[in-house]
């Protein structure tokens, strides 16, 4: 149920991965850099004064940036990072809901009797950010998930954004309608050629004659975030039951090649972080949401918990080319997965080999043979970057078998 105050906030680290950079080596500050390797995972905004954005090609980058710096990353300090700022988040309310390594929604309702306003407490969640970890972050403070994320996107770099109540509407329909979480270039350009530019022009038009050009789905859900109306609340998420990542396309993808590209992406980084830490799970879940907004998701659980990129890859791809099959032609706009059902790494039972099945049983010789692979594969990019070592298939424009 929507909340009469503002209570929630929606905190997000800046640049994150740069950031943590320029942390550990001050002469980056203030220069164009970027992280990643064949793909931009994180730019400066000094970079992105060039255009350089999140998802573009590292050689473009450096197209648009001949000075660019590019570092490849260490993703387990980031991960160790994350895990102080999500630790500090909690010294201020219980109610924590990360959404990302680097961004997390509070729900500071039940705070402001011992800690002050929320805007007085986004201001002391910064400042103890920034005074433990070295990080920049921005805050946004809103009666609801949507307005409170797009608060925080207007308060970067490094700043605080509050809505008044009395004013949401009025702070929320002047904005361009590229704000409103969710649409990405391709719906921009639909409701551009429907004479749409700000949130209030999308508020004022009529679902019906959104859906035309939307889709009846897509039309009804972002004619709702046009109004602020956003029902969901900030769910506490106890010790972390899952672990995922998830990838929005800037068009529309309909090849299976390259959804598969991505989602071998996401599941490294997926087994990585459940890697660096020692946690494993068995239930693997992949989400994909369609060009009319439909999101669909299959999971299926795996004998014994794993943390290995091979085997939540593979299960994932199966999923993936399912929900593929069932697409009815529409493209992909976002891609996820996700592991669940998480414990402690528990000790390994060896296993004799079986035969008939296509994914590696947790103690089998080919699992070793996995664990073996991930555990130099994360020792390697510890020691020179993320980008150290890759999957052939993600090299070029090799496509995936």
């Amino acid at each position: 149920m929507q909340s009469a105050v503002a209570c929630i906030l929606h905190m997000d680290l800046d640049s994150f991965y740069v950031s943590v950079e320029v942390r550990r080596n001050p002469d980056l500050r203030d220069r164009p850099v970027v992280v990643g390797g064949g793909v931009v995972l994180s730019a400066s905004y000094p970079a992105r004064r060039f255009g350089i954005r999140s998802g573009m090609s590292t050689a473009a980058a450096r197209r648009r940036c001949p000075r660019l710096v590019v570092v490849g990353g260490n993703f387990a300090e980031y991960a160790e990072l994350s895990r102080r700022v999500f630790r500090i988040c909690r010294r201020f309310t219980p109610v924590v809901e990360p959404i990302s390594i680097d961004e997390a929604f509070l729900d500071v309702g039940g705070s402001v009797h011992l800690l002050g306003e929320p805007r007085v407490i986004g201001t002391s969640l910064r400042l103890a950010i920034r005074d433990e970890t070295g990080l920049p972050s921005s805050v946004g403070i809103a009666r609801t998930k949507h307005l409170a994320k797009i608060a925080s996107r207007r308060a970067k770099p490094d700043g605080l954004v509050a809505v008044d109540p009395r004013r949401e509407l009025a702070f929320l329909h002047a904005l361009e309608v590229e704000m409103i979480w969710g649409i990405g270039p391709t719906t921009a350009a639909k409701l551009h050629r429907l004479g749409i530019r700000t949130v209030g022009d999308l508020a004022a038009v009529p679902v019906a004659g959104l859906a035309g050009s939307l889709g009846s789905g897509a039309a009804r859900h972002l004619h709702a975030l046009a109004w602020n109306r956003d029902p969901r609340s900030v769910r506490a998420d106890g010790r972390r039951g899952s672990i995922g990542a998830q990838s929005t396309f800037g068009r529309n993808v309909t090849g299976r090649t390259a959804a598969r590209r991505v989602l071998l992406r996401l599941a490294d980084r997926v087994s990585t972080r459940l890697r660096a830490a020692g946690r494993e799970g068995r239930t693997i879940t992949v989400t994909a949401r369609f060009a009319d907004f439909e999101t669909v998701t299959r999971r299926t659980t795996v004998p014994g918990t794993t943390s290995s990129t091979t085997m939540i890859y593979t299960v994932a791809r199966g999923l993936l080319d399912e929900l593929l099959r069932r697409s009815r032609g529409r493209g992909l706009r976002l891609v996820g997965v996700s592991v669940g059902g998480l414990r402690d790494a528990p000790p390994l039972q060896l296993e004799l080999p079986l035969p008939g099945h296509d994914v590696p049983r947790p103690g089998s010789p080919g699992d070793l043979a996995q664990r073996a692979i991930d555990r130099a594969v994360d020792d390697a990019r510890a020691s020179f970057g993320r980008e150290a070592v890759q999957r052939a298939s993600l090299l070029g424009e090799i496509p995936l078998s």
